[in-house]
């Protein structure tokens, strides 16, 4: 999966992150798109995306992804935030399990919010601080299988799994779509989303953007 130019894309895919404040979701983002990671992450108030766009076999995909950006404090989230999200991150912090302990609550309120398909993936975020790991990593992942997650432990820090963790959920999500895409006896049959959510006009090939799956 590779890098294309921002203006050449099939598809924009809203990815959103969610999950307890310091759990690692801005350094995650900041990783993904442009391979940064800040030691003095302070929280910013306000809602942040930044895009990257990559390619899934001969489909150029643009990611926007989504972060709350230290809302999440103020549980200032609202419906707008998830309107059009196709894919969902849902990190905690494996070496604080209270930041665990509350995922549940960030699941409903996602699923009170966004569309039922969408692509979720549990996250279990710093995974280079073994030592300080509070959160087994079975009891994640069992939590993951029962509610129909996807599930991966990642550092920002030092990239494990930040890429995989992402190209993951797009590839789910492009699955998908591309089923959607063969079940409808035309191509423009796929619901198109609002400008709002990242679509830019283009004179030539019609793009689909964040899709209602």
């Amino acid at each position: 999966m590779g890098n294309g130019t921002e203006e050449d894309y099939n598809f924009v895919f809203k990815v959103v992150l969610i999950g307890e404040s310091g759990v690692g979701k801005t350094n995650l983002l900041s990783r993904f798109t442009r391979n940064e990671f800040n030691h003095d992450s302070r929280t910013t108030i306000g809602v942040e995306f930044s895009t990257r766009t990559v390619m899934l076999g001969t489909a150029a995909v643009k990611a926007q992804i989504w972060d709350t950006a230290g809302l999440e404090r103020y549980r200032a989230i609202t419906s707008a935030y998830y309107r059009g999200a196709v894919g969902a991150l849902l990190v905690f912090d494996l070496t604080k399990h209270q930041t665990y302990a509350v995922v549940e609550r960030w699941l409903k309120e996602l699923y009170d919010h966004a569309e039922a398909t969408i692509v979720v993936m549990l996250v279990g975020n710093k995974s280079d601080l073994s030592k300080a790991r509070e959160v087994p990593t079975e009891e994640a992942r069992m939590f993951a299988e029962n509610n129909g997650l996807l599930f991966l432990e990642t550092s920002a820090l030092d990239s494990t799994n930040v890429e995989l963790a992402f190209e993951t959920v797009l590839k789910e999500i492009f699955a998908k779509v591309s089923k959607q895409r063969q079940n409808s006896t035309r191509s423009n049959a796929i619901t198109l989303g609002s400008a709002q959510a990242g679509q830019e006009p283009g004179s030539g090939e019609k793009r689909a953007c964040c899709i209602n799956l």
